[in-house]
């Protein structure tokens, strides 16, 4: 895909840095510095840096593949609300005066057992009996149930919770050694019945603004598998939406559209087998606007496969792992697209399942 029609120099070119790019980035690792406050050795700050100006890649430089240890976090030892956290009354009231036509869009899609499932996982709703039970009293009322059978949390239009995403920081195998938000580790977080520790129902329900970025309108088509957004595309798509950056608030919600949901249902052979999204730069930038959370029209929000062969979702490990940002998946944003509504406020409230990994759910965007 070509890029030069909007922008002044290709990514990978060897022009120099626009000042907006270099602004964009200086913000990045802004946000690798917020991380070093919670206790990120210097070292590992200088190397957060070089990496988010550089080739994407893991930190070379700290005590884990991830870089230095990030826990505690900045909400506290014992914290497991992560970036949620932003949801105080005063957030709520600000993000409220956002809403002008009370126009409200769903941005979930549809549940059912013919949609793109990551790997193995499945998705089956049964009826048992017809009707389940019944009939009853004088009035024979009958009634219907549902079984289902899921990853409720991981299926569909999912939002990720902290306990879904940690990194081995030790020899295989050790979960002492496996490492999640705020340092939990696997002894802690892993359970047969639930998740002992960042289970889905400590994370507090969102109301807040949410601004989409719309790389496929800028270029005019869908990305493909494989494609990163980077810093130029954030940049220029928000200028053809006359966005500005330092609109983006803490506790804000930034989305991706890249097209890749229109093969939702009708390719999803394709549509599973990799996606276009963000890389290192673009969630450091995030991290460094103080998010709460972000998202996209794809499975993972991460560019699959990334162009280093060496990482895998690393976004998820930046963005849940260390710094407590939710991530919300498989969105449809075509109807505030068709409007020309790229700001809005989100509201999603995660089922509180106790020690699920994520939700399933209806988000919901007020324009």
């Amino acid at each position: 895909m070509r890029f030069s029609k909007f922008q002044e120099h290709a990514p990978g070119s060897d022009q120099p840095d626009s000042p907006e790019r270099r602004d964009f980035l200086r913000t990045a690792a802004a946000g690798a510095g917020a991380v070093a406050a919670g206790g990120m050795a210097t070292g590992a700050v200088q190397a957060a840096q070089a990496q988010t100006a550089g080739q994407t890649q893991i930190a070379q430089a700290g005590q884990t593949p991830i870089g230095a240890p990030w826990w505690p976090s900045k909400w506290g030892k014992d914290d497991q609300a992560g970036a949620s956290n932003h949801m105080t009354p005063e957030k709520i009231k600000d993000s409220a005066k956002w809403i002008r036509d009370g126009k409200v869009y769903r941005i979930g899609r549809v549940y059912e057992s013919g949609m793109p499932l990551f790997g193995a996982r499945v998705f089956a709703v049964r009826i048992p009996g017809g009707p389940t039970g019944g009939p009853f009293g004088d009035n024979k009322l009958v009634y219907n149930d549902e079984f289902l059978a899921t990853e409720i949390g991981q299926v569909g239009t999912q939002f990720d919770g902290l306990g879904h995403i940690g990194v081995e920081t030790g020899k295989p195998g050790d979960r002492a050694e496996h490492r999640f938000y705020n340092g939990f580790t696997g002894n802690e977080v892993y359970g047969t019945y639930g998740l002992g520790k960042l289970g889905i129902e400590h994370c507090k329900p969102f109301f807040t603004r949410a601004h989409l970025i719309d790389v496929a309108g800028l270029t005019g088509q869908m990305w493909d598998k494989g494609q990163e957004i980077k810093a130029e595309h954030v940049q220029n798509a928000l200028k053809k939406q006359k966005m500005e950056e330092k609109d983006i608030k803490p506790g804000d919600a930034v989305f991706f559209n890249t097209g890749w949901g229109s093969l939702w249902m009708k390719n999803n052979d394709r549509f599973n087998s990799g996606e276009p999204g963000i890389g290192l730069e673009v969630a450091r930038w995030l991290v460094g606007k103080d998010v709460a959370l972000t998202g996209a029209d794809t499975w993972g929000t991460d560019v699959v496969p990334n162009p280093n062969e060496k990482l895998a979702f690393v976004c998820h490990n930046e963005l849940i792992t260390k710094n407590g940002i939710f991530n919300h998946e498989n969105l449809n944003f075509d109807e505030l697209i068709k409007d020309g509504k790229y700001r809005f406020v989100y509201i999603f409230a995660p089922m509180p399942i106790k020690g699920a990994t994520g939700s399933a759910g209806s988000p919901i965007a007020i324009t």
